[in-house]
């Protein structure tokens, strides 16, 4: 038996007793223990091993990533306890259909707590941990590089190019701002200020420390932060100050569609007319308030859409394109046109869609949805399996950004929801189901994967610009501006 301590001396306080030995769970005979979940780290940082998972190539002017196999995993959700994998499968995770999850794991693809998943009518507990390897493939960018605009102790700004997300979301993962800084340009840990829609090109700022970061988030919050953005819009805008403050509702979280609705989301959007050259216009925005697709919404409204906006200056809004809210079709009614004239341009790509999640959808249209997509599952022709990223949610509230990446915040590939615990570096890295990394998937087609079996025309550089930049961007004590670009000239044609 061990001795006692010392005593407390006069003044101190009495020692705590030590706290009680945990009483180890007994667990019934057949009963299927869980191990205790895993710490995590509090940050969020890609290093070397993400980085490896694959490489990047450049064709006909694109950025383009070699698929790679990759490791989507989450922890049990409460909701899903006591319920069957497979019924998990069938109403939260329906990017694929049913067969392919039973195929996952008769090849070792689906572990449960790190062992393969032989029975998918396995009921889940609390602590659970899924894993699911998937054979990636991302969608082609620009091949323009990023140009470093600003970089000291505190910032980095850069000029970010149309078409590339900020950070990982939705089918991207590697051609992204984050990613793209990391590997080439040995940027790692930056802490992100603001966001600019994939499409939408411009002035980004990253923080180089968390204290940085809350300094500038709190002249967000206090509207000390100045944004200027310039277009090119349809038609002769008019001469004088234009103020439209119709507010905006969200159609679709997946698709990214927004409409301005008496139901919406106030806001505010200031536009003065640079320049006409007889067909089209170019026009200085200064958005008061940070919807998602505030800018080209209330362009739209007015009747001057983007020149080249691929969601807001399409045929499926009618023969005004949307102009003064005159839509004539259901929200379900606009997004299935949308999607279809997409398809039939093969360019379903630039909705941040695949041809597997409309395949799957119509495999699994009689599922559930998940409870985490419900607010647009009614209104979205595709599958619901991302995650709806609210501006509501956002601590920046009205202060965000009206072009910012508001939407197709989780993954949309395989198995949809299954978020990828980035926070730590064992859970970052990419394997495939034998522990090989990623490059194994370069090469070869995988017998599971959807996309190795299509064959989907790439778009041209072109088409991946579209007329909307982030030209200045200015807070107490900073200002960043970057040059104008080309199709903002005057003298600019097509």
């Amino acid at each position: 038996m061990a001795e006692p301590g010392p005593a407390p001396g006069p003044g101190e306080p009495e020692a705590s007793p030590p706290p009680p030995l945990r009483k180890k769970r007994r667990v019934a005979g057949g009963e299927r223990s869980v191990p205790p979940p895993r710490r995590r780290s509090g940050a969020v940082s890609f290093g070397p091993a993400h980085f490896a998972e694959t490489a990047y190539y450049f064709e006909r002017g694109l950025r383009k990533v070699r698929p790679y196999y990759f490791d989507f995993r989450t922890y049990c959700k409460g909701r899903w306890v006591g319920r069957s994998l497979l019924h998990v499968f069938s109403t939260e995770f329906r990017a694929q259909p049913l067969a392919y999850y039973r195929a996952a794991a008769r090849a070792g693809r689906l572990r449960l707590n790190e062992e393969p998943v032989r029975d998918l009518g396995v009921v889940l507990k609390n602590n659970d941990f899924l894993r699911n390897t998937v054979h990636r493939h991302e969608p082609p960018v620009t091949a323009q590089p990023i140009q470093i605009l600003v970089e000291n102790d505190e910032v980095v700004v850069v000029d970010k190019p149309s078409s590339l997300p900020v950070h990982p979301c939705g089918r991207f993962r590697h051609n992204t701002v984050i990613f793209i800084l990391g590997k080439e340009h040995d940027l790692k840990e930056l802490h992100t200020i603001h966001r600019l829609d994939r499409m939408t090109s411009g002035v980004l700022m990253f923080a180089k420390t968390t204290a940085v970061s809350k300094r500038i988030d709190e002249q967000v919050r206090e509207r000390q932060l100045e944004k200027e953005y310039v277009c090119r819009v349809v038609g002769e805008f008019p001469e004088h100050e234009v103020v439209c403050e119709e507010p905006i509702l969200v159609v679709s979280y997946k698709v990214g569609v927004c409409r301005v609705d008496p139901k919406g989301k106030s806001c505010q959007t200031i536009f003065q007319r640079l320049s006409y050259n007889g067909r089209s216009s170019v026009v200085r925005c200064l958005p008061r308030t940070g919807r998602t697709h505030q800018i080209r919404v209330h362009l739209q409204y007015l009747g001057h859409p983007i020149l080249n906006d691929p969601i807001y200056n399409m045929e499926a809004w009618g023969p005004d394109r949307g102009k003064g809210g005159k839509i004539g079709k259901t929200d379900e009614e606009l997004l299935k046109a949308l999607v279809e004239e997409h398809r039939s341009k093969q360019s379903l790509d630039v909705l941040g869609i695949s041809e597997e999640d409309l395949i799957s959808n119509a495999e699994n249209e009689d599922c559930g949805n998940s409870s985490d997509c419900t607010k647009s599952a009614q209104a979205d022709p595709v599958n619901e399996s991302s995650c709806p990223a609210e501006d509501t949610k956002d601590p920046k509230g009205d202060a965000g950004d009206p072009e910012g990446d508001h939407v197709a915040a989780c993954p949309l590939n395989s198995d949809g929801n299954l978020e990828t615990l980035e926070k730590n570096e064992e859970f970052g890295s990419c394997k495939d189901q034998d522990g090989q990394t990623g490059e194994q998937g370069w090469e070869e087609k995988d017998p599971l994967c959807v996309e190795c079996r299509i064959t989907r025309r790439d778009p041209s550089p072109k088409e991946l610009v579209m007329y909307l930049h982030a030209l200045r961007y200015k807070g107490a004590g900073f200002e960043y501006c970057s040059k104008m670009p080309e199709w903002a000239r005057e003298d600019w044609e097509e």
